[in-house]
């Protein structure tokens, strides 16, 4: 039985995307490729793993590379860049596995990380969507664990306002009260890394590709926890994280998605007003952000800097006010 399968979506990060990989290799796994051939350690009790790599039109030659070092990659070349969610779903679509892990292409696992993370959902029935401890570039801690948000906290979390925001309010968002080392359930984790069990993806289907990218992982795990699975995190299983390696090529469309995303989930699971509130909130959070800058630029302050900012912020401004009407479509979950 074909025990994982890994679904990764690569969009110009070619060198991030070989360091994924060759930890994959490098890790006690016995690696199938698309025959069905187990390629690595075929003798041995290591979790068999096949990596499905959805290519999004990469302009970096990934495709190359993947096909010149890495033939026991599962490789599927689309033709445009289909985006985050899209392309896992096409990835998901491909999967053999009796689990399903989507991994970021800028993460590296830990040798033991797979074999631990499969203990733990299988230790209990009822497990159904695991994710590891994730550290940033340098080894620190990156925080990934999280309660799901009430309307209160949206308001504050990932705005301007999230300094003003009462801390035991953002203690329980992030799950701060808990240690990062340890192993215990909670809402959801951030889809860097996440290990699911096939059930849960037959019930609950894939992501909600309605999702660009951002809150699909929060929207994936609210629809596992809603059908009587639990998420877990296992603090003792890790990966590296190195972070936003493709959303950082597209900095105004990142901040249109990511408050879209929000939007989107507080519209499906909170209502009609709920996201009506947050629109508002967050679009006078951008223009003030452009009075500011803008104030910035006025007085010779790293004027490049600051043009860029204000751009940036006015599209995100423009997208909040003329889509408003999404809010009153009606929308199944």
């Amino acid at each position: 039985m074909l025990n994982i399968s890994i679904v990764t979506i690569s969009w110009n990060v070619k060198d991030y995307l070989a360091k994924c990989l060759d930890s994959l290799f490098a890790a006690n796994l016995r690696l199938v490729n698309e025959q069905g051939d187990v390629v690595t350690n075929p003798d041995r009790d290591y979790p068999s793993v096949e990596m499905i790599v959805v290519d999004s039109a990469s302009g970096d030659d990934t495709v190359a590379m993947i096909k010149a070092s890495y033939p026991w990659v599962r490789l599927c070349e689309s033709s445009e860049n289909v985006g985050f969610v899209r392309g896992n779903n096409i990835g998901l679509a491909m999967a053999r596995g009796e689990t399903v892990m989507l991994l970021n292409p800028d993460t590296e696992i830990f040798p033991d990380t797979l074999t631990r993370l499969l203990e733990v959902l299988y230790s209990d029935d009822q497990y159904g969507i695991v994710g590891p401890h994730t550290l940033n570039s340098d080894g620190t801690h990156q925080s990934t664990r999280r309660r799901f948000p009430d309307v209160w906290t949206g308001l504050f979390e990932s705005t301007w306002l999230e300094p003003m925001a009462p801390k035991p309010m953002m203690t329980r968002f992030r799950v701060t009260d808990k240690s990062n080392d340890g192993v215990y359930p909670v809402d959801w984790m951030q889809g860097s890394a996440l290990l699911a069990r096939r059930e849960v993806y037959e019930q609950i289907g894939g992501l909600d590709d309605r999702y660009i990218m951002f809150a699909e992982e929060m929207d994936w795990c609210k629809r596992a926890r809603e059908t009587g699975w639990i998420n877990v995190y296992v603090g003792d299983a890790k990966i590296i994280h190195h972070g936003g390696q493709s959303t950082a090529q597209v900095r105004a469309r990142t901040h249109v998605h990511f408050q879209h995303s929000k939007l989107r989930y507080f519209r499906k699971f909170h209502g009609i007003w709920a996201a009506l509130l947050l629109r508002i909130v967050l679009a006078l959070n951008y223009l003030f952000q452009i009075f500011l800058e803008s104030g910035k630029w006025l007085i010779g302050h790293k004027r490049p800097l600051r043009a860029e900012r204000v751009a940036d912020y006015w599209i995100v401004v423009q997208s909040l006010l003329w889509a408003g009407e999404r809010l009153v479509m009606p929308e199944k979950h």
